[in-house]
């Protein structure tokens, strides 16, 4: 079975606001067969956002992972993250699982990977996926050189990924708390 991939996920934590912001492209090798997919959402009563970048399945399976840690830890999403992250990384299953995840409340901002990372980043920014490089560098010259909001901050910055990378498009779902 071939593998989908490419995406582009990016985060911006910026004047109070957080936006997060996924292109809705999906490739199956080397053409395109769905240009509006929703790679971002709101679980826990719309509280927490998540973004994925890797196999859908795989996605989806981390997402409810995520969302039963939440319940158990009652919407506290560090304890959650670190949870998911230990047990991604050390589930027989669950290793073989190929997505990273973008999670974010109104205070935090994780990015959780199977090595069991569990990554904060420095500014509020961080992208992910094929396109993910092009979409952090464009958020962060426009976070210190413009009077954007969070949300027009990824909007511009995922437009100038999908200029770049040919796996992200311009179709883009953006999120905000």
């Amino acid at each position: 079975m071939q593998a989908f991939h490419g995406t582009t996920i990016l985060v911006v934590r910026h004047k109070g606001r957080v936006a997060l912001a996924g292109d809705g492209q999906v490739t199956l090798n080397n053409t395109v067969v769905k240009h509006r997919a929703k790679k971002v959402r709101k679980i826990y009563n719309g509280s927490i956002m998540v973004g994925f970048a890797g196999a859908t399945a795989d996605a989806l399976n981390l997402s409810e992972r995520l969302e039963a840690k939440l319940e158990r830890y009652n919407g506290n999403l560090t304890r959650a993250a670190v949870e998911l992250a230990r047990d991604w990384r050390t589930d027989k299953y669950l290793r073989r699982l190929e997505a990273l995840m973008i999670a974010v409340d109104e205070k935090n901002i994780f990015l959780i990977s199977g090595n069991g990372d569990v990554i904060e980043p420095d500014e509020g920014i961080i992208g992910i996926g094929s396109g993910g490089v092009a979409a952090q560098a464009a958020a962060t010259a426009l976070f210190r050189h413009a009077e954007l909001s969070a949300a027009e901050i990824v909007a511009a910055a995922m437009e100038i990924a999908a200029s770049l990378c040919v796996y992200t498009n311009n179709s883009v779902t953006i999120e905000e708390l």
